[in-house]
């Protein structure tokens, strides 16, 4: 046997272990459903869970997505809105944000399309899912968090998809776009034991939005828990309910 065709016997051999390695040890992952992906994730706990809102915007057509106390860490975030179309259809916005060490972030996401500047929106949007996917530096899914988001207008009655929460405004706000859902996180620690929430109720405008808001024991004023008396909250925003120490 003449010399040289040892090391070439030995590099094929190397390249056909590769191959047995990439095909039934490699690839198998990259073809991982998220399903699975999602199975396999530990959850969050809370006090490391970011606070996320979706606020829709006057003509009730784009939902502003905002993140904020990214606590997590995590190279890059996936976030997935699902949303059901007035003939039953489910569609789909998309995206991926490197975080960067960014502890906050928005994203303006259109309920249609866009192709050259033109709009097309989406009619009979009520509900969807908001589901947010965070990865380290080589792809892995590091946390997941997923919430029912429900959009309505011209009613005083805002239910959230689960109908665990309401919020009966006072007086009925006639145009305005409201979101109920979950937000996963909350801006500052309870001032007590969480027994249920946090749900938020984003407003498409401005302004003091009365009502009760059922079960709830406290709301966000912007800078600390305020206790409501009754349910009674002066404004939409993050509701939670604690139980007493």
């Amino acid at each position: 046997m003449k010399k040289w065709m040892i090391p070439v016997g030995i590099f094929v051999l190397g390249a056909l272990v590769f191959a047995g390695v990439y095909f039934f040890v490699i690839r198998p992952n990259k073809n991982v459903s998220l399903e699975d992906e999602d199975a396999k994730v530990p959850p969050i706990p809370l006090e490391m869970r970011p606070v996320a809102s979706l606020t829709p915007s006057i003509d009730g057509h784009w939902l502003k997505l905002v993140i904020e106390g990214i606590k997590i860490e995590a190279y890059s975030m996936d976030y997935e809105l699902l949303y059901k179309v007035g003939d039953g259809r489910t569609q789909g916005v998309p995206g991926t944000i490197q975080l960067k060490g960014e502890k906050s972030l928005e994203r303006d996401l259109l309920l249609g399309s866009e192709s050259s500047g033109k709009f097309r929106y989406d009619e009979g949007v009520e509900t969807g899912t908001l589901t947010l996917r965070f990865r380290n530096d080589k792809g892995k899914l590091v946390g997941k968090l997923s919430t029912d988001w429900h959009l309505v207008t011209d009613t005083d009655e805002l239910t959230s998809v689960d109908n665990k929460f309401t919020y009966n405004l006072t007086k009925a706000s006639k145009g305005t776009w409201f979101v109920v859902m979950e937000t996963f996180g909350l801006p500052d620690e309870a001032p007590g034991t969480l027994t249920m929430g946090p749900y938020g109720v984003f407003a498409s405008e401005e302004g003091s939005f009365a009502g009760t808001a059922s079960n709830m024991t406290h709301f966000w004023s912007g800078s600390a828990w305020k206790e409501i008396s009754s349910s009674k909250s002066s404004d939409v925003g993050i509701f939670i309910q604690v139980a007493s120490e």
